[in-house]
């Protein structure tokens, strides 16, 4: 089954969050602390993805063409708009940012990353999960602890990531019949190094450093498909 990895990597999240929904009355100035450290570990992680690069243009292009995209479309704000319908259908808080904060942001995190792609790449084409049920177990326990400091919103975030997942499970079932291993091994690493970035912008964001629209990135990740055929035609 192609797509067990992915629902129990869902489980998880859905069990961590609403887990976490018990400690979300913790007093805001250790809410406060625990936030700076959740957002320098997303940075260290963010910065291990992004030095598995190869070539270093492909995720410059990457993400040039894919901030273009996402602004042109205007991809952020449709992002938070999202983010805050479900605020107002399932909540009866008046914080709708903060909803819309916690399903943007976790989204992110357990969408991005080498273990998603890897792992559903795996249960697809191998028919081996362990990689998504060790992200699982993972997702579930960051899942508890945003919760407690970002609320409800980041409950769900289970429904990009088992529709990205899912996606990437049931297309390799069929993708070695379009992509050479050795080219799709070399895409896995500049598409982690791309969303490497990304994580450390959440980071940046997360730590109130600098407001980086990271939603009008998120098209980075397709692009970088691109970008990297036609560097390796070059």
């Amino acid at each position: 089954m192609a797509l067990f990895g992915t629902i129990v990597n869902g489980i998880c999240i859905i069990i961590g969050s609403l887990i976490g929904l018990f400690f979300t009355n913790i007093p805001e100035k250790y809410k406060e602390t625990v936030m700076q450290g959740i957002g320098l570990v997303v940075i260290l992680i963010g910065l291990q993805m992004a030095l598995s690069t190869e070539a270093i243009i492909v995720v410059l292009l990457s993400l040039l063409t894919g901030a273009i995209v996402g602004e042109f479309i205007h991809l952020e704000e449709g992002l938070n708009r999202l983010g805050n319908w479900i605020g107002r259908k399932f909540t009866a808080s008046t914080d709708d940012i903060s909803v819309a904060q916690g399903f943007i942001t976790a989204s992110l995190v357990f969408v991005i990353g080498a273990l998603s792609v890897i792992g559903a790449l795996d249960g697809g084409l191998r028919g081996d999960h362990e990689v998504l049920i060790t992200k699982g177990v993972i997702d579930g326990f960051v899942a508890l602890v945003l919760t407690t400091t970002l609320g409800f919103g980041v409950i769900f975030s289970v429904v990009p990531v088992v529709l990205y997942q899912g996606s990437i499970a049931l297309l390799a079932t069929q993708i070695n019949q379009w992509i050479p291993e050795e080219m799709l091994n070399g895409l896995i690493g500049e598409l982690t190094a791309v969303g490497g970035l990304m994580i450390v912008a959440i980071g940046f964001n997360l730590l109130k450093v600098i407001e980086i629209r990271v939603g009008n990135l998120l098209p980075s990740v397709l692009t970088v498909g691109i970008v990297y055929y036609i560097y390796l035609l070059f």
